[in-house]
């Protein structure tokens, strides 16, 4: 359970001249200052409007955009946005090769065009009105009955057969699995949902939306200075996680460009592992801080693992504790999850925490929307997450309830738009 660490760099999206509602007016308050606000506050309607007629710069945070068109898609290696939703939807039915190739082309124009922080022609939602781009990322994927619905069961990859069962599931067949996956992530609330509409919006009449969740991490500028997230369980999460600038990054994540045969349509592209884990917060919070370092195998307070060092020192499976015990339990989840206790398997691990209310019996439904991504998920997630439903300490406060498998292509070139490869080739 972890976020990317990676850095991925943004650039500042160029705004027509005549898309003035792009703008996120509101957002450089901070940058005025107190002076500013106060001077604002007196100057009462008439300043306000004056203030509305200016061209006014965005903040950082909502003028950050990240590019739709390339090699691979975004939302992958990028790190994870303050907002996030996972939606999946089912073809309907009639609808065929031909319709699903036309809402992917119009998906990809709508996605490429958010993302540069431009209107789409014709919305007149104005959900995101003032705002920039906020490094709004959109990723689709096609899911195993994809292939089966549009006549394409020959291209389809054996990387994408089911995931196995494991013992810890109680998952739900309606929040599980889908034809078509869509991965949208942004630092701003209003941005992230806007792109979740337009989409929805734009796939009437030939998918049906299956399952939605909606995620959250922290908010940038939360930190005095740029740290490892938490999860809802207070712990540091993300700390080992492949980085972009690792030298096996690429062989790790992505299916490799030069890929061959039925499927070489995913050549550039991931496949995602998304599963919905609820935290058993109640029961987790009932633990002794220092029962809950034994259980992770890190410090709380600044995720060093307890057999020494800082965060970022790598952790000695084999050192032992003065009284002979190991300083990282046999059971503890960094030890089971480590890449050395699973020859060598790892995943870019890119997560949202949620809280969806409370249960019946008051306990909080919230926890994790855990997305694994890797080259091929035989070879990534499935003997990990096998080592970990044997014996992670972990697990007793988990319960994984939603589950699906993704593919999803490489990116595309302007003019083009995802999975064309594959629907037109």
């Amino acid at each position: 359970m972890a976020d990317t660490t990676g850095k991925a760099k943004k650039t500042t999206a160029t705004e027509p001249e005549s898309v003035l509602s792009r703008r996120r007016l509101l957002g450089t308050a901070g940058a005025v200052g107190a002076g500013g606000l106060l001077a604002g506050g007196l100057a009462g309607a008439a300043g306000a409007t004056a203030a509305r007629d200016d061209v006014a710069p965005l903040s950082g945070v909502g003028s950050a955009a990240l590019p739709f068109h390339g090699p691979h898609q975004a939302g992958i290696a990028d790190p994870a946005q303050a907002h996030g939703h996972l939606l999946a939807f089912d073809l309907a039915p009639g609808a065929d090769r031909k319709a699903a190739a036309a809402l992917l082309r119009r998906w990809s124009a709508t996605a490429a065009e958010l993302t540069a922080g431009k209107a789409p022609k014709g919305d007149g939602t104005g959900i995101a009105l003032d705002a920039g781009p906020s490094s709004l990322t959109v990723t689709f994927g096609f899911g195993r009955t994809f292939f089966d619905r549009t006549g394409l069961t020959a291209r389809r990859p054996a990387a994408l057969e089911p995931l196995p069962a494991f013992t810890q599931d109680a998952l739900d067949p309606k929040r599980s699995d889908g034809d078509l996956w869509v991965q949208i992530g942004a630092d701003d609330a209003l941005v992230a949902f806007h792109a979740l509409r337009l989409l929805q919006k734009q796939a009437a009449g030939t998918a049906r939306l299956r399952w939605q969740m909606t995620g959250f991490n922290r908010a940038p500028g939360a930190t005095e200075r740029p740290l490892t997230g938490r999860n809802l369980m207070g712990q540091i999460d993300g700390t080992n996680n492949p980085k972009p600038s690792d030298r096996d990054f690429d062989a790790r994540v992505f299916v490799p460009r030069d890929h061959e045969g039925a499927d070489a349509w995913m050549a550039g592209g991931s496949y995602a592992v998304v599963r919905r884990i609820r935290m058993l917060l109640d029961s987790w919070d009932n633990l002794s801080q220092e029962r809950q370092e034994r259980v992770i195998g890190r410090r709380k307070s600044d995720g060093a693992p307890l057999s020494g060092g800082t965060e970022t020192t790598p952790v000695d499976l084999d050192k032992v504790n003065p009284d002979g015990t190991l300083a990282i339990a046999g059971d503890a989840h960094i030890r089971v999850a480590a890449p050395a206790s699973n020859r060598g398997a790892a995943m870019l691990r890119r997560a949202y925490s949620y809280h969806d209310g409370f249960r019946d019996d008051g306990a909080p439904d919230a926890g994790l929307l855990f997305v694994a991504w890797q080259a091929d998920p035989m070879k990534g997630f499935v003997p990990v997450q096998r080592k970990l439903d044997r014996g992670d300490g972990l697990s007793r406060f988990l319960r994984h309830e939603a589950s699906g498998l993704f593919a999803v292509p490489g990116g595309c070139e302007e003019g083009e738009y995802v999975g064309q490869r594959l629907l037109e080739g």
